[in-house]
């Protein structure tokens, strides 16, 4: 098997995050699911921008996220996902271009906007999304680079991209690839609400095609139709070599063949803005991985990374992610 040129190719929704706060009352009014994320048309995307207050722009999108973290850590990342030829689309690919993430997927001449991500941060720093997602819709296995599957150490699949058929066919071309360059394939289950959605084909995936699984709490409960965290991480460790659950204030656990590791969160002084963490935590299991780390370890560096993440506003790091790997 040839070296890997990267550590890890993210395949996923590449989408600009417009980010404001906001209060219950007006999620309630807009009938929104807090902590959720619902799957919205153009239309929407710009009444919901409109009754919005202040917002940032920031590039996103979950296995966006990630990659840019993996870089963050000092790992090298190549990133798969759909941007429209106009002025977001071309910020999106300067944006993970200039922290050194290879992102050469041909943009669209034609078609839907670049996708866009409304997220609501309430008071308490939990965040409701609601998505546009416009151009992300049209990757398929034809954007499926061989050689560049073939080139990554670790493939990660984004489970939001899963709500899109094409896609399916997309991640399924990578997975087999990328065994058959001896290559490992992550997945991140991204929201419990897409688990439910996808069930059937979720549990055949990950008992098929994936070999580290990422879950929070819910989804990983709602995959495994159990009420028990750590009872539905053992059912998936039966067809994955890792699993690993986010569990917020509680920290993450993380299970292979060798037994159960729990790691303990990060402490910040504040929590500002709940987006990302389990973007950022994902970016530093996966980084501890490609180093052969410990367990502990790689696990260690992901609850730094998601407490760096819920610090600031944005899911992208804003501190030297490298910081934490002496400490």
């Amino acid at each position: 098997m040839q070296p890997a040129r990267y550590d890890v190719l993210a395949i996923g929704n590449a989408i600009v995050d417009v980010i404001a706060h906001a209060s219950d009352d007006f999620l309630a009014q807009e009938g929104m699911a807090k902590g959720g994320m619902a799957l919205i048309d153009e239309d929407s995307a710009e009444r919901i921008y409109a009754a919005m207050g202040p917002g940032m722009e920031i590039s996103g999108g979950s296995g966006g996220n990630t990659i840019a973290g993996v870089a963050a850590f000092g790992g090298s990342g190549a990133f798969i996902g759909k941007v429209r030829d106009d002025a977001l689309g071309d910020i999106y690919r300067h944006d993970l271009r200039t922290i050194g993430v290879a992102f050469d997927t041909p943009a669209t001449t034609a078609g839907a906007a670049t996708a866009r991500c409304l997220v609501l941060v309430t008071p308490d720093a939990e965040r409701t999304m609601n998505t546009f997602l416009g151009a992300c819709t049209g990757l398929d296995e034809g954007d499926i680079d061989e050689a560049l599957v073939a080139s990554a150490e670790i493939i990660y699949l984004e489970g939001y991209l899963f709500d899109q058929p094409p896609a399916k066919a997309a991640f399924r071309k990578a997975a087999s690839l990328a065994h058959a360059a001896g290559r490992k394939v992550a997945l991140t289950m991204s929201d419990s609400f897409c688990v439910h959605r996808h069930k059937d084909a979720f549990l055949e995936l990950v008992e098929s095609h994936i070999d580290i699984l990422f879950a929070n709490e819910d989804e990983i409960r709602a995959l495994y139709g159990v009420d028990d965290t750590i009872e539905a991480a053992k059912i998936a460790a039966q067809h994955v070599d890792l699993v690993t659950v986010t569990r917020g204030p509680a920290g993450a656990l993380l299970i292979d063949a060798n037994g159960l590791v729990e790691v303990p969160a990060s402490q910040v002084s504040a929590v500002v803005d709940t987006t990302g963490a389990g973007d950022l935590y994902a970016a530093g299991v996966l980084y501890g991985l490609t180093r052969e780390l410990p367990l502990a370890e790689c696990g260690r560096l992901g609850c730094a990374a998601a407490g760096e993440a819920i610090s600031h506003f944005g899911a992208r790091p804003q501190a030297d992610l490298k910081t934490f790997l002496a400490n």
